[in-house]
């Protein structure tokens, strides 16, 4: 990791993976735009896209500057058996088995009240909110681990560029994995 930050070595390290990053974030527009009619049928699922993507990224980004710090403080192993990583890890699991389910139940409530109805049924959409949400959150928690992993080895600022990578990823990985858990519970 650099000795002192500079605008200079901070631009140079995270604006060619800025560019990257907004071009990976176009293949998430296509995805929206390929299952539209899918999601303008279900009022309550297009709700859902931008809070689930939005929560996944948030879950993400708070376990990537827990790690980061670990790096800087140098207390992080990257073993399986680094009992802090683990606990970030579980913690961010935990976090999403409670929060998706209320999103789920908000974004119901939300797609009823301007919509005036709903396709599916709140059981429904609070099952298809906490499956996403979850495996959202195991997908969050590979890529940070990985992002910060390999960000510490090249001798980058985890600070920098982890949490622009988890963001992204989780916006991209978001979309799909919402719609394919949609396409499984609520066909």
């Amino acid at each position: 990791m650099p000795e002192h930050w500079t605008v200079r070595a901070i631009t140079r390290a995270t604006l060619p993976l800025l560019v990257v990053l907004s071009l990976v974030e176009l293949g998430s527009g296509l995805v929206l735009g390929s299952v539209e009619d899918t999601l303008l049928a279900s009022p309550s699922l297009l709700v859902l896209v931008p809070v689930t993507i939005g929560t996944a990224g948030n879950l993400g980004s708070v376990l990537a500057a827990r790690l980061s710090t670990a790096v800087h403080l140098g207390t992080v192993s990257f073993a399986a058996d680094d009992d802090a990583l683990v606990g970030n890890a579980l913690a961010t699991f935990a976090l999403a088995a409670s929060v998706f389910p209320v999103v789920g139940l908000g974004a119901w409530v939300t797609a009823e009240l301007v919509a005036g109805t709903t396709r599916l049924s709140p059981l429904r959409v609070v099952l298809v909110a906490t499956v996403a949400g979850v495996a959202l959150a195991v997908l969050a928690v590979a890529v940070t681990l990985v992002a910060t992993y390999v960000a510490y080895r090249r001798g980058l600022d985890p600070d920098d560029v982890v949490i622009p990578v988890v963001t992204n990823a989780c916006d991209v990985l978001g979309v799909l994995v919402l719609v394919g858990v949609a396409a499984v519970f609520a066909p």
